[in-house]
């Protein structure tokens, strides 16, 4: 079958396809609405477990789906903790790792900075740091090498110890996707304008400047003025990094969410961030992160937080 890539509800098959609903090449997806979309994916092959081998597992939330030949196996989704005792919920990714590359056979899973090795055998746990290795939002394995992929950007690492070796990260648009307009002399602006990836936030201050989030990038519009700007959120916005999850505006500063901790900088240039800040989602805003989008109506005083198809 090739390669899948999933983005929001989205499948890619291949490199260059079109892309399509994911529920209608794997219905019971969209079975399971309180769920999000799939966070890791991976296909396993194990042929002294029967049960197993040659199944497609598709990880959402705190679930696990395991597919064969499209349909879903009896009995699934299933909790995480069931079939792969000791993986924890919400993962990043999740690669295969045949015994011939990484002693064992074993699949290794991503969440944040935590690396966990689960050995299919004896279905143990082997929790590794990855200290060259930046946090994986997917992973896979393609002509018995591995790729983590970051944002746009991706890295080719080492199974058994995670060291990255050349000159890495590089842009997946200009090697996988093959995406014209990525090229490492193309600047920002024209990238992320042509770019069809969905946004992760957007907001605007009390200027009406707009402000876009993607990935590692940002664009800003100023009020007035129909240039778009675009750089790279750890330039103006060191502390945060990338990838943010959900940001709005009020009382000149903007508040920016990414998984649980709450960033706040004071609108300027350069933005400043706050002493005091990161600081937990729940103990500012009362309820436990991560969340998926969140604004404040203008003139009003009420932060509207969007988190599981529910507004608080």
């Amino acid at each position: 079958e090739g390669i899948l890539t999933f983005q929001g509800g989205l499948l890619v098959k291949g490199f260059h396809g079109k892309a399509e609903l994911a529920n209608e090449s794997f219905a019971e997806l969209d079975d399971h609405h309180h769920l999000g979309h799939v966070d890791a994916a991976f296909r396993m092959h194990y042929e002294d477990d029967p049960n197993h081998h040659d199944r497609m597992f598709f990880f959402l939330d705190h679930k696990v789906f395991a597919y064969y030949q499209h349909k879903l196996e009896v009995g699934y989704p299933k909790n995480i903790s069931e079939v792969f005792p000791g993986i924890p919920d919400h993962l990043d990714a999740a690669v295969e790792c045949p015994k011939s590359e990484c002693g064992e056979d074993s699949v290794i899973f991503f969440k944040k900075n935590e690396i966990f090795h689960f050995y299919v055998k004896n279905k143990t746990v082997d929790e590794r740091d990855f200290q060259s290795m930046p946090n994986c939002t997917s992973a896979f394995r393609f002509m018995e090498h591995y790729y983590c992929f970051h944002g746009h950007k991706f890295s080719k690492f080492d199974p058994k110890t995670g060291e990255v070796h050349g000159k890495y990260p590089k842009e997946a648009r200009k090697y996988f996707m093959r995406c014209s307009k990525f090229d490492d002399d193309d600047d920002h602006e024209e990238r992320e304008r042509c770019s069809r990836v969905h946004l992760d936030a957007i907001t605007s201050d009390d200027a009406g400047n707009i402000y876009a989030f993607r990935g590692h990038h940002y664009i800003r519009k100023d009020e007035g003025n129909d240039t778009l700007k675009a750089d790279t959120i750890e330039n103006a916005f060191k502390e945060l990094h990338s990838e943010v999850d959900a940001v709005f505006s009020y009382d000149g500063h903007l508040y920016m969410i990414k998984d649980d901790q709450l960033f706040v900088y004071r609108v300027g240039e350069p933005h400043t961030h706050l002493d005091g800040y990161p600081k937990p989602v729940q103990e500012e805003l009362g309820i436990k992160g991560p969340i998926e989008a969140a604004f404040v109506c203008e003139d009003h005083h009420i932060a509207h937080i969007i988190k599981d198809r529910h507004m608080y």
